[in-house]
């Protein structure tokens, strides 16, 4: 299991990169998330949603109610904003330096002094 300050702290590029592959709902996000992370990483309605709101505060992306045709109730979706893909190519940028020095340290061999 990914401990919840990892989680908190990769969730804006999460959702900001899921969006960009399409608009999606609330529990859709979840559960790929879900499936991605091989169930490793757990998000609640109550995690996600304050998330999503400050993010469509923020402008990074935009929601619109959805009556599909097989539900009694609307859905809202979420659409990444231009914004919004550019803020997910800096976070993959900081993302990826984040890593490289990760690697650099777990993979640096032990001196023998």
């Amino acid at each position: 299991m990914i401990s919840k300050n990892l989680t908190a702290a990769s969730t804006k590029p999460i959702i900001l990169g899921i969006l960009k592959q399409g608009n999606s709902y609330g529990y859709l996000i979840i559960k790929k998330i879900k499936e991605l992370s091989g169930g490793k990483m757990k998000y609640s309605d109550g995690m996600l949603y304050p998330v999503l709101h400050r993010l469509e505060k923020d402008g990074l992306i935009v929601s619109k109610w959805v009556m599909e045709d097989d539900s009694v109730r609307p859905r809202k979706y979420y659409e990444i904003t231009e914004a919004g893909k550019q803020e997910l190519t800096q976070e993959q940028a900081q993302w990826s330096q984040v890593n490289s020095v990760l690697d650099a340290i777990w993979n640096v061999k032990p001196s023998n002094n």
